[in-house]
């Protein structure tokens, strides 16, 4: 079972860096990611995807997961639902990692026009290792489908960036 993360970064150059750090992270052995992808809101309100073809980062999610994803988020929930009810198994493939309708809603309110949205799959990790990397940048978790104690101290040490910043 993958967990999905969303964190909110206020540029897409921000959320680049920390996706490159989880790269590293990955060569390190402290995480697994299944993907990571970066959803960019311009100032005109359209979302943008910014995908890695990145081989190291391959695995269960695919480019119609995203799409999928992100359509039903920013696009038309409508299209996102004739989709979903076409087509099970990628609607399984969301519902599997805890993207449920609060989930999305949330997400489209919160993003701003000029802000990135960093979407990682991540299959495993060394929390406190990963965190300790990756709280340096900031960011706010914007939804996750981590159990709440994990999610609580991954949204503290974000927070306490965010300040210091």
């Amino acid at each position: 079972m993958s967990d999905l993360i969303a964190i909110v970064y206020p540029t897409e150059a921000k959320a680049e860096e920390v996706r490159q750090k989880l790269f590293e992270l990955q060569k390190e052995y402290l995480i697994k990611l299944g993907d990571a992808v970066i959803a960019v809101k311009t100032d005109a309100g359209k979302v943008k995807l910014n995908q890695l073809v990145n081989t190291t980062a391959a695995g269960a999610a695919s480019g119609s997961f995203w799409g999928l994803l992100i359509g039903v988020i920013f696009l038309n929930p409508l299209l996102g639902v004739m989709a979903g009810a076409a087509s099970g198994a990628i609607g399984g493939a969301l519902s599997d990692v805890g993207i449920n309708d609060p989930f999305m809603k949330d997400l489209a309110a919160n993003l701003q026009p000029g802000n990135a949205a960093l979407f990682v799959l991540v299959q495993e990790m060394t929390a406190d290792k990963v965190l300790k990397e990756i709280s340096a940048f900031g960011g706010v978790v914007l939804k996750t489908s981590l159990d709440e104690t994990k999610e609580q101290v991954l949204r503290d040490a974000l927070e306490k960036a965010t300040m210091a910043g």
